[in-house]
């Protein structure tokens, strides 16, 4: 088995999943990149960290630093073939940061416009089983290093029903995987990526001013605090909300 350690990146190609992949780059990891559909935009990602590495201690020069993966996340076929190439080819998973997510805004005053089947079962299917499914196939292979699996959620709503089983379910996991898998969660406040997009300026600087901190959250602290969860032995079944104080 190859010394340097690797993490799986599903919905690595940007937002949060990008910086989480160039923070660990960084700190020495060879890296995973998962995607569904963007194949430049996650080899653009690639070219980067490749770029950034140039002139630095590589470590195992003769192993892949880098590699992307397509797969759908709401296939359970597709996150075992994932996992599988992913190992075949790194020799090793030493961390899973579990990224993936879907949301649709609908109005949360109304119960007629949240009787919608179709999202339900997509919320559910993306924001819950997906983790599960995830942690599943790469169980072996984080029981050999005892690794890391850490999950996305949010502080956010209705989309927050399914946060909250996911939540719920991270503690499940961490009492079944345990002592060798670490299984812990992150619940950032509104990022500033493409996601946002869809509020207007003016309501994010109302949630802006409603964090105790008067700041959005930072996309680099977020991943700060997965590099701690992934290095940290004596952590597992937690949650860290990370929102400005938003939710004080």
């Amino acid at each position: 088995m190859l010394s340097t350690p690797v993490i799986l990146v599903t919905a690595g190609s940007a937002g949060l999943g990008a910086v989480v992949a160039k923070t660990f780059a960084r700190e020495g990891y060879r890296v995973v990149i998962n995607y569904i559909s963007n194949s430049k935009r996650a080899e653009s990602l690639v070219a980067q960290l490749s770029g950034e590495e140039a002139g630095q201690n590589a470590g195992d020069q003769d192993s892949v630093r880098y590699l992307t993966i397509r797969a759908d996340l709401g296939s359970p076929a597709d996150i075992r073939r994932l996992v599988k190439e992913a190992y075949d080819t790194m020799g090793r998973i030493d961390v899973v940061f579990s990224n993936g997510g879907w949301s649709r805004f609908r109005d949360t005053t109304s119960i007629d416009d949240n009787v919608f089947e179709e999202d339900w079962d997509q919320a559910f299917n993306i924001n819950v089983k997906s983790h599960l499914w995830l942690l599943h196939a790469a169980k072996p292979y984080l029981e050999q290093v005892e690794g890391s699996f850490i999950t996305t959620s949010s502080i956010a709503g209705a989309y927050g029903v399914t946060k909250a089983a996911q939540l719920h379910m991270v503690k499940a996991l961490a009492g079944m995987v345990g002592p060798h898998i670490r299984v812990n969660s992150v619940s950032p406040g509104l990022l500033q990526t493409d996601w946002a997009k869809r509020f207007t300026d003016e309501q994010k600087e109302i949630h802006r001013q409603q964090t105790k901190l008067k700041r959005f959250v930072e996309l680099e602290d977020v991943a700060a605090q997965v590099l701690l969860l992934a290095r940290s032995r004596s952590m597992t079944g937690t949650n860290t909300i990370i929102d400005g104080g938003c939710s004080l």
